[in-house]
């Protein structure tokens, strides 16, 4: 019983002040995604149409996404293209944080920390960039419109630079 206090103790600077969380539910904020999304995205890339699932795995432990961006073709980019990457949502219970990792088509994989997670925002923080020059940062940022609708902004920083936009995502909540 002690353990379990604690445990709810340990969680409640993640979460919203006024949310009322089951002990130990480390999925609370993040059971919203579960399903199949599409959407529609803009950024650097171009227009894209998307596709998305999100599942809990492996005894609930872990909540995998799978993404899927279809580029239409622009005049930078004439035939198009399609981006894919898988990730893997965790909780880390030494470090009290969420952590997501993906993996990326082109060789990419980046591993985020939660820097915060409520009823309506979701903010990932990239603490490991596999397979691009160092330096480099990315966040993560998802953002609950309501019950069916989710924007997802993706932002890159350079060495020594400031985050700037890479992309927007739109997402609806399929039946």
């Amino acid at each position: 019983m002690i353990r379990r206090v604690l445990i709810v103790f340990l969680f409640l600077p993640l979460l919203a002040p006024a949310q009322s969380v089951p002990q130990g539910d480390v999925w609370h904020h993040f059971k919203y995604f579960l399903g199949t999304w599409k959407g529609t995205g803009k950024g650097q890339p171009g227009v894209s149409i998307l596709e998305r699932d999100y599942q809990l795995v492996l005894n609930n432990k872990f909540i995998r996404v799978k993404h899927k961006s279809s580029y239409q073709p622009q005049a930078r980019n004439p035939k198009g293209e399609t981006h894919e990457d898988w990730g893997y949502f965790s909780y880390d219970r030494s470090r009290k944080v969420h952590v997501l990792r993906q993996f990326h088509v082109e060789g990419f994989v980046t591993q985020y920390y939660s820097t915060s997670v409520d009823a309506k925002t979701l903010v990932f923080v990239s603490e490991n960039l596999e397979n691009l020059p160092a330096g480099f940062k990315a966040r993560e940022t998802y953002k609950i419109l309501n019950e069916n609708e989710f924007m997802e902004v993706f932002e890159l920083a350079p060495p020594g630079k400031e985050f700037s936009v890479y992309s927007e995502n739109h997402f609806k909540r399929q039946p």
